[in-house]
């Protein structure tokens, strides 16, 4: 099954880091957040990656095209450093497409763009590319086929607190009470799709806003409600929390170095 990455969004609310680079590539350790990602992907047998890319584009295809596996892998010098032998290549069977969708495109348009490259297949995935998860992509496929509709996503709760205020007119403060995110869900970025999914989009639509709406209303929309880990790299305080993770070891969407490698298409 084809995997979209969405990766052509300016990353406005992490400038610091996407300023030089585009969100996709922003390190998370000594990765990008989009390699984590595809290894995600990958680990559960989905290895063929279309890449919607618009701000800074080429700095993804640079990336890939002078990416050195001796970095990223364990390997063997042999004959005076003549000789590398790879022991392991993660990216050995992955397939991965290119594909410049604009620089100011909305998500529904980077979609479209690439419909052709999907060729006839009945289903495909889908992600934001800027949020780490460890969904068992295994059970939301499954839960789409049996419910047989038009598109799936995964609902998340974002672990976060926030100060309720109460008040008079003039400002004066009546109580303040904190409050948790726990009760709330929302659109974790990782989708399944048929293609008909294509049908509900119109020129100009963002993803979820107009076509969302259109599904929901032929009650073709489900929703898999995850309460795992989830994290998604919006600011620099959320990639610095992300890379205390990768630094200690404690990688919770790191599900390739735990679970089987399972696939189901």
């Amino acid at each position: 099954m084809k995997v979209v990455l969405f990766c052509g969004g300016m990353g406005m609310r992490i400038r610091e880091a996407s300023e030089v680079l585009p969100k996709p590539l922003v390190h998370i350790g000594d990765r990008p957040i989009l390699l984590h990602l595809m290894k995600y992907y990958a680990h559960y047998g989905h290895k063929e990656f279309i890449l919607c890319l618009g701000y800074k584009g080429e700095a993804i295809k640079d990336y890939f095209l002078n990416y050195n596996e001796t970095l990223a892998n364990d390997f063997t010098l042999a004959s005076g450093q003549n000789q590398v032998t790879l022991l392991s290549n993660e990216m050995k069977d992955w397939t991965i497409s290119f594909v410049n969708t604009g620089l100011n495109t909305t998500i529904g348009m980077r979609l479209k763009a690439v419909e052709k490259y999907l060729k006839d297949d009945e289903y495909f995935l889908a992600n934001y590319a800027d949020g780490l998860a460890d969904i068992p992509l295994d059970e939301l496929i499954k839960d789409h086929y049996e419910q047989n509709k038009v598109a799936s996503f995964v609902a998340v709760q974002p672990k976060q607190t926030f100060h309720m205020v109460d008040s008079e007119e003039d400002g004066s403060v009546l109580g303040i009470k904190e409050m948790s995110s726990s009760s709330i869900w929302v659109n974790g970025g990782f989708f399944v799709f048929k293609r008909e999914i294509f049908n509900y989009i119109k020129h100009g639509d963002e993803l979820v806003n107009q076509p969302f709406q259109r599904l929901i209303a032929e009650k073709q929309l489900l929703t898999h409600r995850s309460e795992g880990y989830w994290a998604c790299m919006d600011t620099f305080k959320e990639k610095q929390e992300l890379d205390e993770l990768y630094a200690s070891g404690d990688m919770p969407w790191a599900v390739w170095r735990e679970l089987p490698n399972l696939c189901l298409a």
